[in-house]
């Protein structure tokens, strides 16, 4: 192949048109004929037994066709220890907003008004809604550990394991897992030590905050299979839950993934099995769509967490030691992505003495669930502001700080894996001249901070045919949510060597779709995007050999030019791809159909780094704090499409500023929460998000599509700390809670005084 023509150029996203024109059909614009509308009766304790439920006013309404309990859903035996497969409470409510049953009716109205009607009745059980104290022998137990199950999606958004597993036996029943890295002699790092800061962080639980709400169509047949219709970013994932928990066979299921508008990791598989539950029940069609309130009450947010972080280090900028406890709220089922956590606090920095431990502990909220880049943010907000204050204690530069200690290729990380080729450090170098103009006004400060993602890897495959007018159709399995299909065009069309406007992108259900994992993790680019690479280069290959074999000569002297493959040379000898389609799909032909498969099982990761400044005005008197600026350099591996990759930035840092100044779900002491709405829970306004400037640093990864890597995990994981970093420089006053409230800020000032 000769140089590239298309990786490196800013192209729209090949799914623009539609959307700018109102095209696009999601999940609730489908009504197939005889389509039934389910609401949902939640549950208004946060822990109770259920001692009553009647349905009889419900089923009154005009219109309803079924009201649904957990009893008859599961009759009988453990009520499930994973959100998804628990589809209704029958015997006992968990978390304030499960759902307890779920009316089926002929419309959406019918079906509110009869949910409503729905009455239960509890007797109220001890609650727990700190996970510190959730930890205490006498803590009320959510669950018997011996109900625990594995969280898959863990896996799914690349939760690297490793470390040493704690018993947790002689625990609270609510410490659901355990796990401790270490390394060297912490004593002896910390008895080294010039300085040492030792505090503790919280953050709290998060939304996802996307536009679109959960949304399922489920479509039984009259064998008993089931067609599925939903926002969803893992069509497979969704597949085998949904067929495990309704006790089919995954050929039974076929899920058709929806347009998803907005996941971050949030949209995987929630209302499936139960959907699908009440279209066999009822032999209809059934389609459930959740209220923003209820998005709120019973979805997947992002844990809170608890670290307690003492960090170590000597004149000469040497970190010695670092030791960390980290607590993840994991809610009602266990799933928080502590491993991942403790590698980012123990990993960024080169530290001979580490001493990491991390406990995943049930509370009465809601179970938790992936959030773009899980755990990363949580673990960033502690060990940069950690290391941020030891580099202002000893007098060192904060970014001269971290290039003295930060990480590079073959460093070990906590789990003692030599990190790969990284880009740390070239993006502390990026950042240097902005860190140098630095010019703070009355009240300003500026803070820095770096974020790191290990990158995701799994298996999956691609298909590439050749079309009878010459164009090319990629089958997938991946589901586009970050503008992936355009960068697969692209990767398709530069392979193979046709325009990208003679590529189609073809996203198949789980009956014909070539595998592929969850699109979370940042991996689709970079796994999904090998497995293109091969296919296109495979119907190439057998493009060029129909054509040598029809224009006699060998494959390696003929090329591909605008559509037509010639004779190196000889340019008059040559066949365009539409007559090589026909020659390969006609009655009678003697060729195969050009049909290119592609497969990827890299093991290899990409690991991503961001850094980024934050440029903050303090209103001493109120503690207002207003953001003026925000800086982003990120390693991207190469940048195969610029706009996109600068697109991924700026949401991840918008969604990094909501970590830091706004976002946060708030519960009572009865685990009743107070804030489920968009009324109360603040999300950053487009006012309230600063110019943010790119930077993108090119560190190819050896093994990614062109040298690309997944982009869509940094960008958010560094901005909360660079933004606490930069009210320290401002204010002189440490904030160590999210989100960062003028009264938090005023706590602060308060206590320096």
């Amino acid at each position: 192949m000769t140089a590239t023509t298309l990786i490196g150029k800013a192209i729209p996203r090949i799914d623009s048109p539609q959307k700018v024109r109102g095209q696009t059909r999601y999940t609730a614009d489908l009504n197939p004929p005889g389509t039934l509308a389910a609401r949902l009766t939640t549950a208004t304790q946060a822990h109770a037994r259920i001692t009553r439920i009647d349905t009889s006013a419900a089923r009154a309404v005009p219109g309803v066709v079924d009201v649904v309990t957990g009893a008859d859903l599961l009759p009988e035996g453990p009520e499930p220890s994973e959100r998804a497969r628990a589809m209704l409470a029958r015997d006992t409510v968990i978390y304030y907003g499960q759902p307890v049953a779920v009316v089926v009716a002929e419309s959406e109205a019918a079906a509110e008004e009869a949910a409503a009607l729905v009455q239960v009745d509890y007797e109220p059980l001890p609650v727990a809604i700190d996970p510190r104290a959730a930890m205490q022998p006498d803590a009320p137990a959510i669950r018997p550990k011996a109900l625990e199950g594995e969280w898959a999606e863990a896996q799914m958004h690349a939760t690297v394991q490793g470390g040493e597993e704690i018993d947790v036996a002689r625990l609270s029943d609510n410490v659901t897992s355990a796990v401790r890295f270490r390394r060297g002699d912490i004593a002896r790092g910390f008895a080294a030590a010039d300085t040492i800061v030792e505090r503790t962080f919280r953050t709290p639980v998060v939304h996802q905050g996307y536009l679109e709400p959960h949304a399922t169509l489920a479509v039984p047949d009259p064998l008993g299979n089931l067609t599925i219709y939903t926002a969803t970013q893992g069509q497979f994932y969704v597949r085998t839950v949904t067929a495990d928990t309704l006790g089919l066979e995954q050929n039974q299921v076929t899920i058709v993934p929806m347009e998803v508008g907005g996941g971050f990791g949030g949209k995987t598989v929630l209302l499936e099995p139960l959907v699908g539950a009440l279209a066999l029940r009822t032999g209809r069609p059934v389609k459930l769509v959740l209220s923003r309130m209820e998005e709120f009450l019973l979805a997947t947010p992002a844990p809170g967490a608890i670290i307690d972080i003492k960090l170590g280090a000597r004149r000469d900028g040497t970190i010695t030691a670092i030791q960390a406890q980290a607590i993840f709220d994991s809610g009602v089922y266990p799933g928080a992505p502590t491993n991942v956590a403790l590698l980012m606090l123990g990993g960024y920095y080169r530290c001979a003495n580490l001493d990491l431990t991390g406990y995943e502990v049930l509370t009465n909220k809601p179970g938790v669930g992936a959030y773009r880049a899980p755990g990363a943010p949580q673990a960033t907000f502690a060990i940069e502001q950690a290391v941020d204050e030891a580099a202002r204690a000893l007098g060192w530069d904060p970014l001269e700080f971290r290039l003295r200690n930060a990480s590079v290729p073959g460093d070990p990380q906590p789990n003692d894996v030599p990190w790969p080729e990284i880009g740390l450090t070239q993006v502390l170098e990026a950042l240097r001249e902005h860190w140098q103009r630095r010019a703070p006004g009355p009240n300003e400060g500026y803070g820095i901070a770096i974020g790191g993602w290990p990158g995701g890897v799994e298996p999956c495959a691609a298909n590439v045919r050749l079309n009878t007018d010459g164009s090319l159709t990629v089958s997938l399995g991946s589901v586009d949510i970050t503008g992936t299909n355009t960068t697969m065009a692209m990767i398709a069309a530069e392979t193979f060597g046709v325009p990208v406007e003679r590529v189609k992108i073809a996203t198949g259900n789980t009956d014909n779709a070539p595998y592929a994992g969850m699109s979370g993790g940042s991996k689709i680019t970079y796994t999904v995007g090998l497995a293109v690479r091969a296919a296109a280069e495979d119907a190439r290959q057998q493009v060029f050999r129909i054509a040598a074999a029809e224009l006699e000569a060998a494959p390696e002297d003929l090329e591909l030019v605008d559509g037509r493959v010639q004779v190196r040379g000889v340019p008059d000898r040559g066949l365009a791809l539409s007559e090589i389609a026909r020659l390969s799909m006609t009655f009678g032909g003697k060729y195969e159909p050009v049909y290119g498969n592609g497969k990827s099982a890299v093991t290899a990761r990409a690991p991503g780094f961001s850094g980024q400044i934050a440029h903050v005005r303090v209103d001493p008197a109120t503690g207002a704090v207003e953001l003026l600026r925000i800086i982003a350099a990120q390693d991207v591996g190469r940048a195969l499409n610029p706009a996109l990759v600068e697109g991924q930035i700026v949401g991840g840092v918008a969604q990094g500023i909501g970590w830091a100044l706004h976002e946060g779900l708030v519960y009572d002491d009865h685990g009743q929460p107070l804030n489920p709405s968009l009324l109360d829970y603040s999300l950053p306004s487009a006012a309230q998000v600063p110019p943010i400037e790119t930077i993108l640093v090119e560190v190819p990864a050896p093994a990614g599509p062109f040298g690309a890597k997944g982009v869509g995990e940094p960008p958010v994981i560094p901005t909360a700390a660079a933004i606490a970093n930069a009210i320290a420089d401002a204010t002189g006053a440490r904030v160590t809670e999210l989100p960062i409230s003028a009264e938090r800020v005023r706590a602060a000032l308060a206590n320096k005084e």
